[in-house]
């Protein structure tokens, strides 16, 4: 059997899934970045009310 060469399609498909997945890897740090952010914008005693009375 002949090796085959690769078609273009396949190069194009490649392509784009690695766009897709960086896309996908912005999104995801984003929504974490925003959510650190948030979390230490309110505190350690407002993320855990039920915590705060503890000696």
């Amino acid at each position: 059997m002949a090796i085959e060469v690769e078609h273009e399609l396949h190069r194009r498909r490649r392509s784009r899934n690695y766009g897709l997945g960086l896309a996908l890897a912005a999104f995801v740090a984003l929504v974490f970045g925003l959510t650190v952010v948030k979390v230490a914008e309110i505190g350690p005693e407002a993320a855990a009310p039920h915590m705060a009375d503890s000696p």
